[in-house]
């Protein structure tokens, strides 16, 4: 029997707005509550997912997958993933742990799982062997959320005030360009003493 041609039409419309984000996208169900109701959009979703067109990368969170030549279908990204997470829920997030310093070329170490401070519940997903962990923390440590300040904040928290020295410094120096260095210096006043008088050093000299 063939299918109603509002469920195509659902169906394509909910797969249009995911390929127009680029392969890779991940989004949570509840951000195409306004193309039908929950009972449509959720069988919309699953009849994509039945078809290998979209994954399921957890509960309410699906993927558009971005595919390689040389090794087939990847991983969702670790951010596509949280940010979708957090926007489901309203969150706001703040990168931190391992992950931090990875990302700002502090530290060389592969981060075990991927951590991110939120406003939200504390969850954990799991993309293939990597979790994906949003942990909750006080509203004060997520003044810095969304900005570089933040991402530096949480990198030198992992590293540990007594291991931050000139190397330190000098790699944020390069690493960071003079807008970012310049948003370090105006965000001193939010972030613990020793970790201000870091941005201060790496903003030294930015106009």
């Amino acid at each position: 029997m063939s299918r109603p041609k509002s469920a195509d039409s659902m169906d394509a419309k909910v797969l249009r707005r995911l390929r127009a984000r680029g392969s890779g996208a991940v989004a949570a169900s509840t951000e195409f509550l306004d193309l039908g109701n929950r009972a449509s959009v959720d069988q919309a979703l699953s009849r994509l997912v039945r078809r290998g067109e979209l994954r399921r990368v957890s509960r309410g969170v699906y993927g558009y997958p971005e595919r390689s030549r040389l090794i087939g279908e990847l991983a969702p990204r670790p951010e596509q993933v949280a940010r979708a997470l957090a926007r489901r829920g309203s969150q706001r997030l703040l990168v931190s742990g391992a992950y931090a310093a990875n990302l700002l070329g502090l530290s060389d170490q592969v981060p075990a799982r991927v951590e991110y401070l939120t406003d939200g519940p504390s969850q954990t997903v799991m993309i293939r062997n990597l979790p994906v962990k949003l942990k909750q923390t006080t509203p004060r440590r997520l003044v810095v959320a969304d900005r570089v300040s933040g991402t530096v904040a949480e990198a030198l928290r992992f590293l540990g005030q007594s291991q931050i020295d000139e190397t330190v410094v000098a790699k944020l120096r390069k690493r960071l360009n003079d807008k970012e260095r310049r948003q370090l210096v105006k965000d001193i006043p939010l972030v613990p003493g020793w970790i201000g008088d870091v941005f201060r050093k790496v903003g030294e000299g930015v106009e």
